[in-house]
């Protein structure tokens, strides 16, 4: 008998679960060479996280929502605003997350700064997931109560992440692509003091 695959919620929280330990791991290495590979497990995970919720987790409900804020009366117009609220506040979230990974790659350990930038990405992540799975008001609830057909979801979810994780495999991973932030230009300077 086949076993159940997990819908498109449970594959998100198993992505954070992944995640957290891998930052876990990361917090207990003193070791530069172990340091690099976890960080690049933590930025494959997260670009492809990323990636399936951008592709196809946010559109799906999105979607609904807009044609719910035309089509509903006002009772179900607040917890549209709400969903639509949370979705772009997570596009927003990605992108600094995005900026952080950017900068990781292109980094190494023992170089300034690496080791609170992924210590501030955990925390950035940390709060992302706070976000989408409190109980009853968060985005995955919320989804869930759509009546969304998660299951289906979640087996194509479930195929892009493995097609993402064959061409990473096979290309390297891709610069992160930002949708909210613009790529304003930084002067970069010394560290103070």
């Amino acid at each position: 008998m086949p076993t159940k695959q997990p819908d498109a919620i449970a594959l998100l929280k198993e992505d954070h679960r992944k995640v957290e330990g891998l930052f876990e791991r990361f917090e207990k290495t003193r070791d530069d060479a172990r340091k690099t590979p976890i960080v690049k497990d933590i930025c494959t995970e997260l670009i492809i996280h990323c990636l399936i919720e951008e592709e196809l987790f946010y559109p799906t409900f999105r979607g609904r929502v807009e044609d719910e804020l035309l089509d509903e009366a006002h009772v179900e117009h607040d917890g549209a605003k709400m969903l639509i609220a949370e979705l772009l506040e997570a596009h927003v979230e990605h992108d600094g997350a995005k900026m952080l990974i950017a900068e990781l790659l292109e980094s190494e350990p023992g170089a300034p700064f690496y080791d609170a930038k992924v210590s501030v990405l955990s925390e950035e992540i940390k709060h992302h997931v706070k976000e989408e799975e409190r109980p009853g008001k968060g985005l995955f609830a919320q989804a869930r109560a759509t009546g969304e057909d998660l299951n289906m979801l979640g087996e194509r979810m479930r195929s892009r992440k493995e097609e993402l994780k064959a061409q990473f495999a096979a290309k390297g991973l891709p610069t992160p692509v930002s949708r909210s932030l613009v790529g304003a230009q930084l002067k970069h300077g010394e560290p103070v003091g």
